[in-house]
């Protein structure tokens, strides 16, 4: 029976919406799929998935939700978009999909900062390398993990070369060696690169380190054995007392890992903590039967998520205990978009049940069947309990954190002058430039918003065109390159608001808007300089604060020197603001430092100039290096000397030599 969702239909009706609208919830087949709601400006509010799209979206509808969160978002809505899909299976991938890369308001949001790491073993190689690895994978090389911190992979790295002796030099190292290095000596590394080692005797314990990482750990060491047993029946003592040390190795290796015994299965074990209205999901990773770490993940927009979601639940009549409930939809959700992304394990060990769908569609998206387990034992208990302790220690930090930071950034509204609202929205983008002795001159601009610092919005800008070392031509190229587009749109809303008279489409209110405080790392002559970019702009001078070295250039001395003619602001050594201030300039110096050595290590190793020269490729390049003995040499060869490089023909040679000189 399909309800009335007319605008009269009943005194506790929803806020009135278009008959349009409402007229397309009650079009909406019963079928599965992906419902989108979008506000008047065209912001997708949120985006869900349904086993039936008729039952699910007018649920939305049916009352009046209040001054709740889902009642603000439902009053805000003008717009629906649905896909229908063959299963809820597929919808459940669609919906986790929109969410990672639309960034609804009201839908819980896992980011990931980095991609995971791996261990990696280059196979192609005829001796191969261990190493840490991250980025996309190449099929000629073997890849183990992904691992949830690089520690872990580091310290799997320090096992293999402790047991097995496998190599960690790079192959251009490895190919000019003339004696053994350090860590031959110190029995990490059984020198194939001076052929201290037969390459069967090698590829004989890069099969064994690899069986080892998979967790073959029983075969490995009768392996060794077996071995160890032939070479004595043969008197190959000194031979045999090699591979007894590296079976001891091996033995004391697994003691001191989280073992399940008899089992070799890859685990991911996940627990979920809730507190202060945050979540945190700790996910522990077990590879080859051992427990290789945790990492803590803590969603966005967790409040209004939940309240958004607790709805249908309500329409539905589904009555259950509200932390429960919200630890397992939190969990739904991380598992949804986390596994989008890389291919979940076998077996997911968690204390809240999964929804069937989702470990259908899991696993069809792994390519393998997906077993959850909800009530573990033995060690698999264990390994739970952990990760539940993990998930609490992490979000009682972060909340302690946040309590911190919002308390230092009410501190920097106050000092500043501001209100409690303007406190709680404050976004400060702070300046610096760094070079070594003008050579590769570097800007950077962190931003600091809503009690945090924000990874995603740092930006760096190459300075070009100025004298090298003038860090004041610097500050002005970099801060009109950066607030110029902010004039513009302060213009065009203007022109907007003029032109309709209300209020500019919110699109360009958002570029026009300012930061509320822009710190330039510098005294007078960086916020005089500053002072002159804004002027020219038309923007508001009263952003404008440098970050002063106070006496002996000491830290916690420091002073606020105000573009706008405000007296210069000593703080105390304690003081929250001062924290603030201080944390936001030195991000920015890390920041800027970090990009200058980049830039000055590329030019240093050749790597821009000669791939900026047209026809060089990475392939032409290497051979050009490697042929030269580096960019030196390239730069002190003669045309007819590039030309015995092959694929350099004379008008590439010539153009070579002229970029070079």
């Amino acid at each position: 029976m399909t309800a009335d969702l007319s605008p009269d239909s009943s005194s506790d009706a929803a806020p009135a919406h278009s008959a349009e609208l409402l007229a397309q919830v009650a079009a909406l087949p019963h079928l599965p799929g992906v419902y989108r709601y979008f506000a008047a400006d065209g912001t997708l509010l949120y985006v869900g998935k349904a086993r039936d799209l008729r039952k699910r979206v007018s649920s939305y509808f049916q009352k009046d939700h209040g001054g709740t969160r889902i009642g603000l978002m439902v009053s805000r809505i003008v717009r629906l978009d649905t896909t229908v899909t063959r299963t809820e299976a597929e919808a459940l991938l669609l919906e986790n999909n929109l969410i990672k890369t639309q960034h609804p308001r009201y839908n819980i949001l896992f980011r990931d900062d980095k991609s995971y790491p791996y261990l990696q073993i280059t196979t192609a190689h005829a001796f191969p390398r261990v190493a840490y690895y991250r980025g996309a994978t190449d099929r000629r090389q073997q890849y183990f993990g992904p691992y949830p911190n690089a520690w872990s992979v580091k310290e799997s790295i320090a096992v293999l070369q402790k047991v097995f002796q496998l190599r960690t030099c790079e192959d251009t190292v490895f190919s000019n060696r003339s004696r053994p290095c350090l860590l031959h000596q110190i029995h990490r590394c059984t020198a194939p690169c001076v052929g201290k080692i037969s390459a069967e005797d090698y590829a004989r314990d890069v099969d064994h380190a690899v069986r080892f990482l998979r967790g073959d750990h029983g075969v490995v060491l009768g392996d060794l054995q077996l071995q160890m047993q032939s070479l004595s029946e043969a008197l190959r003592f000194e031979e045999a007392a090699v591979l007894r040390d590296q079976i001891a190795a091996l033995s004391g290796v697994l003691q001191q890992q989280s073992m399940e015994v008899g089992s070799t299965q890859d685990v991911d074990v996940l627990a979920v903590a809730l507190k202060g209205g945050r979540a945190c999901v700790n996910l522990a990773m077990v590879r080859g039967g051992r427990h290789l770490g945790d990492r803590a993940y803590f969603p966005s927009q967790v409040q209004a998520a939940l309240e958004v979601e607790d709805a249908p639940a309500a329409a539905e009549g589904q009555q259950t205990d509200a932390a429960r409930s919200a630890a397992h939809r939190v969990l739904h959700a991380f598992v949804a978009q986390h596994y989008l992304q890389m291919a979940p394990p076998p077996v997911l060990v968690c204390a809240e049940p999964l929804d069937p769908e989702l470990l259908d569609a899991l696993g069809e998206h792994a390519g393998h069947r997906m077993q959850q387990v909800t009530q573990p034992r033995g060690q698999r208990r264990d390994w739970l309990d952990m990760a539940q302790k993990g998930a609490q220690i992490a979000l009682t930090r972060l909340l302690a954190e946040e309590g911190s930071q919002r308390e230092r950034t009410l501190a920097l509204a106050q000092t500043l002058g501001l209100d409690a609202d303007q406190a709680e929205g404050l976004r400060v983008e702070c300046f610096d430039i760094s070079h070594t002795a003008g050579e590769a001159t570097q800007a950077s601009c962190v931003v600091y918003a809503d009690h945090a610092m924000q990874p995603a919005q740092y930006r760096r800008f190459r300075i070009n065109d100025i004298t090298p070392g003038d860090d004041y031509a610097a500050m002005r190229q970099v801060l009109t390159r950066r607030y110029r587009r902010v004039a513009e749109a302060q213009t065009q809303q203007l022109q907007e608001t003029d032109a309709t008279g209300g209020e500019a489409q919110r699109h360009t209110a958002d570029k026009a808007r300012l930061p509320d405080l822009v710190l330039v790392d510098g005294g007078r002559g960086q916020v005089a300089m500053a002072r002159e970019v804004f002027t020219e702009l038309g923007l508001d001078l009263g952003v404008i604060v440098g970050v002063e070295k106070g006496e002996g250039r000491k830290v916690g001395l420091e002073e606020l020197v105000f573009a706008d003619g405000r007296p210069k602001l000593t703080l105390p050594a304690d003081s929250a603001a001062l924290m603030l201030v201080a944390q936001i300039r030195d991000e920015a110096h890390r920041f800027a430092i970090t990009g200058m050595r980049a830039a000055r290590a590329k030019v240093r190793t050749g790597g821009s100039r000669l791939e900026d020269i047209p026809g060089i490729g990475p392939k032409r390049r290497a051979k050009l290096l490697a042929r030269f003995g580096g960019i030196r040499g390239v730069e002190a060869a003669s045309e007819d000397e590039l030309m015995t490089v092959e694929g350099i023909s004379r008008e590439l040679a010539h153009t070579i030599y002229k970029a070079m000189h």
